[in-house]
């Protein structure tokens, strides 16, 4: 559906829609749905929203509608009494041919379904955290939200009752603070809706992670070690550094601060992390596959600097307080890059005129690999990490 067709056929379904819904009511919400269909590391960058929607709302009731793929990054959260699920179309990560295998009009019966069942938890707010997520928008109306707040992107616009000015380049977590002062009638230059130090981006592993992490260390005979982890997988291929680089950096890591390296991965990851373990000359302790969410956080709380590229753990160890040094290529870091003090969460990227350019599957330009990662030196990354070790 090419983008005139489709926008006019989103006007015409909230026109729709709008028949259905219910009044908005001027008394503060007292049942909150947050919208946020993306990923580990995304969820993660609106923590800070949440922590300060409970601060302006204290007494209502919070509920985060996610994908069952982000489910953890919000399983233990504080500042949200209830965690929904919901498998929004086109966030799965299936491979390509299956999701083109899927009806056309899945999404939309999607839509109906789920919108019939919020219809009856009776929300009076909704915020759809997504910038871009007319899917989201759209159902906030079909559920019958009276208030719905989101950005002034084109195809989310007709669902909403309040637009905030979008801008493309703004970070995705000043985005959703500002939803929430718009919520309560902050203007956009109140300083507090911006501030890192105010709402932080925030994850908390639980007891028994905090043992496992404690009791894996202690079997690996490196709980006593100033621990440094590598973690070099992604989501997307454009955005992987070379393996032998993060090799050659770990062993200059070893040799200049003595620490003990450990190379995590994710689900179908072992193979490149094999390859950075092994081509290390002093080795290094892998562990791939074999965490929670939680217990990787555990992990990474214990470590004196995490390092890897654009990925959720690396978002996970912002989370927990981890210093920890981002390598972006393809990806935009000021909408995306990490969410907390830029002297402990540093971003490095080789400045490449065509980054970012927001194609992960692979390099637009066919470089293999990416250009973009190429070009950032082992140099200069080992130069930032020694940075980062110092100020521990």
């Amino acid at each position: 559906m090419n983008s005139l067709l489709r926008r006019c056929f989103l006007y015409a379904l909230a026109f729709l829609a709008r028949l259905f819904a219910r009044r908005h009511s001027a008394h503060p919400p007292a049942r909150v749905l947050v919208i946020k269909p993306d990923h580990l590391g995304d969820v993660l960058l609106a923590t800070p929203a949440l922590s300060a929607l409970r601060q302006v709302l204290p007494d209502s009731h919070i509920t985060a509608l996610v994908g069952p793929w982000a489910r953890a990054a919000l399983a233990a959260n504080p500042h949200i009494d209830t965690l929904q699920m919901l498998p929004f179309p086109g966030f799965e990560r299936q491979p390509s041919g299956a999701r083109y295998a899927l009806s056309i009009i899945q999404p939309y019966i999607t839509l109906l379904r789920y919108a019939l069942i919020l219809r009856h938890a009776h929300y009076d707010t909704a915020i759809v955290l997504r910038d871009d997520h007319w899917w989201g928008a759209a159902l906030a109306l079909l559920a019958g939200i009276p208030r719905r707040i989101g950005y002034a992107v084109p195809e989310c616009r007709p669902f909403l009752t309040d637009v905030l000015p979008w801008d493309r380049d703004e970070h995705v977590t000043v985005q959703g603070l500002r939803l929430v002062a718009r919520l309560i009638d902050i203007k956009k230059d109140d300083r507090t809706a911006s501030s890192f130090i105010l709402h932080p981006s925030s994850f908390i592993p639980s007891a028994s992670d905090a043992a496992w992490a404690d009791a894996w260390l202690r079997s690996n005979e490196i709980a006593e070690r100033r621990l440094v982890v590598i973690h070099p997988g992604t989501g997307g291929q454009s955005k992987l550094w070379l393996s032998e680089r993060w090799a050659a950096l770990g062993d200059k890591l070893i040799d200049i601060s003595g620490c003990h390296v450990v190379v995590t991965g994710g689900p179908g990851e072992a193979d490149l992390v094999a390859a950075v373990a092994g081509a290390m000359r002093d080795g290094a302790t892998t562990l791939v596959g074999a965490t929670t969410v939680g217990q990787l956080a555990a992990l990474l709380a214990r470590a004196t600097l995490v390092l890897g590229v654009d990925s959720g753990p690396l978002h996970l160890a912002a989370a927990v307080g981890a210093p920890s040094l981002h390598l972006y290529g393809p990806g935009d870091d000021r909408r995306f890059g990490p969410w907390g003090d830029p002297q402990r969460h540093v971003v490095l990227r080789s400045g490449l005129w065509c980054s970012p350019c927001g194609v992960f599957s692979a390099c637009p330009r066919s470089t293999r690999p990416s250009e973009c990662m190429e070009r950032i030196t082992t140099r200069a990354v080992l130069a930032a990490a020694q940075q980062l070790l110092a100020a521990v």
